[in-house]
């Protein structure tokens, strides 16, 4: 959190995107939550700081897109096949469109 902050202050949140991996719909609407509205848990250094940051999950159509298909295949399909990635985007599309700025 610490340095998401960091980087956010330095370039500016709209120079910021935030790319997820985590493997439940749950962690990765937690994990963007805290970069978009800030800690929920208020336990951190983003606990009541709202960056509105820009934050997709490697398996969303957007993200997918833009990564070359061999890298995907190699890197991050295999575990695709085992996720929800329906409940992954829809965690995701929720908290874009609740809390960010863009």
């Amino acid at each position: 959190q610490k340095r998401v902050k960091e980087f956010t202050e330095e370039f500016g949140a709209d120079n910021i995107v935030i790319l997820l991996g985590a493997a439940e719909g749950e962690a990765a609407g937690l994990a963007a939550e805290t970069v978009t509205a800030g800690d929920p848990t208020f336990a951190g250094p983003l606990a009541g700081v709202q960056l509105g940051l820009r934050v997709y999950h490697i398996c969303e159509p957007e993200v997918k897109d833009e990564v070359d298909s061999q890298v995907y295949e190699e890197q991050i399909s295999m575990m695709e096949m085992v996720l929800d990635v329906d409940n992954i985007i829809e965690e995701m599309k929720s908290i874009r469109d609740q809390y960010c700025k863009f």
